[in-house]
């Protein structure tokens, strides 16, 4: 099952410049491994925001709940899930 996911991190302030760049470096490791495993399929920038928008597959939503909880930027993510179904000119 596909969804679009679209998503904003916003990090606390107090958080110090080497926690950060070591969370931002977990989180990029996470989502290659997501990408391996093919749940993470495409994703996109929103320009001029901490915000992506991306394209994701798992068998259902609780999967996808799994996997996006496990990405290290989680708790300070405003995240935002909607299943698409096939357009009939799709199929």
């Amino acid at each position: 099952m596909e969804f679009l996911v679209r998503f904003e991190t916003r990090l606390p302030d107090a958080m110090g410049d080497a926690e950060r760049e070591e969370l931002r470096e977990a989180e990029r490791a996470r989502a290659l491994r997501l990408r391996a495993d093919g749940l993470l399929k495409r994703l996109w920038r929103v320009p001029g925001r901490r915000a992506v928008v991306g394209l994701w597959e798992a068998p259902d939503a609780t999967a996808l709940h799994a996997a996006l909880s496990s990405l290290p930027q989680f708790p300070w993510m405003d995240v935002t899930v909607e299943p698409l179904a096939t357009h009939p000119q799709e199929a």
